[in-house]
């Protein structure tokens, strides 16, 4: 096997931990999950916290934290949704609570209190309080690499090595960068954005282009002991603002994102101009998708609120506004913009179907290549991911795949 990589390192793209929220999403508090996607998600998740806790201790208190979360709902007509939310939830993520103000208080006082009194406001929470919540993904992926490399197999590490160009040759494919040229029986793309790229350069997946979405945070000081989210928009497809802890910023929360099209692949990478402007294949039909959704008045709003943040002057302001429903106490002088940190998401526009694509998808020809497009809850879902690509390639190499590890995972969360 061989892992080719453009940088010089592994997960330098949205892996890395300033590059994402670094939560390992469960479905449990994200209220933008249906049930079946909750569960959907959660065994992935668990494979990853299952990993992790394989790892010598010292490794995996790298990768993996303990925090409590919840999701906030601020209002009667939010906590009465949290309260349904509970009951169908309950049954199956045992240990999910639902919290009133009090309770609340108890864990995140910042979320409840304002000058030693509680916020007028109706407030209730769902909350899963001893569990892995945080995640290093970057380190994550370097554990991977290491583990792969301690097998009985041979695996080469190629870094820095942009690929190129991706060719059938035969039954196989060619994959050439500056340095070589190497032959593969089987091909897996996870490159994010450029993951349509190549597939569009090789006339594949042409009924899809990309949105790319980039997110901004702002740092305060700790105001929060976990992860507190808020109730979703359901007519908007990006999340809602969240106050995180972040693991590479002690004694800081982190709040965010906004979300604003950024006509670039990878963030602060300009070179991916190009790039972008290739997988967007605008035309009239991703031109009336998008016309669709800038007509639906809370999608339309939230772009020119997001606008707004990008701003000088007004976009503290106006963000201090929205962290003002996590934690009511904050002040302008807490927030400070959060230089270079947030990635973009390569959200896809389904062509055929004139729509845009909630969520993660694959291109799959059949044939020997693989295409992933990830964004949120990509990372969550990669060893998910992985287990589909192993099966793929099983089933197209006729090899053996032992799936005890993956099967023993099944049976833990059934």
């Amino acid at each position: 096997m061989a892992l080719v990589e453009k940088y010089s390192q592994v997960a330098s793209v949205n892996s890395k931990a300033t590059n994402n929220s670094q939560t390992i999403h469960c479905g449990d508090i994200e209220t933008n999950y249906s049930l079946e996607k909750a569960l959907k998600v959660r065994r992935s998740a668990q494979m990853l916290v299952r990993y992790a806790e394989q790892l010598p201790p010292a490794q995996r208190d790298q990768i993996i934290y303990r925090f409590p979360k919840m999701v906030l709902g601020v209002g009667a007509q939010e906590c009465e949704f949290l309260r349904q939310r509970y009951e169908t939830f309950k049954p199956h993520f045992a240990g999910m609570q639902l919290l009133d103000k009090a309770e609340i208080a108890a864990i995140e006082p910042s979320v409840v209190k304002v000058n030693g009194q509680d916020r007028p406001e109706e407030l209730v929470a769902l909350a899963v309080l001893d569990e892995y919540t945080a995640i290093n993904y970057g380190t994550l992926a370097q554990s991977f690499i290491e583990q792969a490399r301690t097998s009985d197999k041979t695996v080469d590490l190629k870094l820095g090595y942009p690929v190129q160009t991706i060719e059938p040759v035969g039954e196989n494919y060619r994959v050439t960068t500056a340095a070589e040229t190497m032959l593969a029986r089987f091909v897996v793309v996870s490159a994010g954005g450029h993951s349509l790229l190549f597939a569009h350069r090789m006339g594949i997946g042409l009924e899809y282009a990309c949105l790319p979405i980039a997110g901004n945070f702002y740092f305060t000081p700790q105001v929060l002991n976990g992860k507190v989210y808020t109730v979703q928009n359901d007519k908007l497809p990006f999340a809602a603002i969240h106050g995180d802890p972040d693991i590479t910023m002690p004694n800081k929360t982190r709040f965010g994102p906004t979300a604003l099209p950024l006509p670039l692949l990878e963030r602060h990478n300009l070179q991916t101009l190009i790039d972008y402007l290739e997988v967007l294949k605008l035309d009239q039909t991703v031109t009336g998708v998008l016309w669709d959704l800038f007509k639906v008045r809370d999608i339309r709003n939230y772009i020119f609120k997001n606008i707004a943040f990008e701003m000088p002057v007004v976009n503290r302001r106006l963000f201090l506004n929205d962290a003002r429903k996590i934690v009511p106490s904050l002040q302008l002088e807490d927030l400070e913009f959060a230089q270079g940190v947030g990635g973009v998401r390569p959200q896809l526009i389904d062509r055929t179907q004139r729509k845009l694509i909630l969520g993660q998808a694959e291109i799959d020809p059949g044939n020997g290549i693989r295409f992933n497009i990830t964004p949120s809850p990509g990372a969550t879902t990669c060893l998910g991911n992985a287990e589909q690509d192993i099966l793929r390639i099983q089933q197209h190499l006729g090899c053996k795949f032992d799936r005890t590890w993956f099967e023993a995972e099944s049976i833990a969360v059934s």
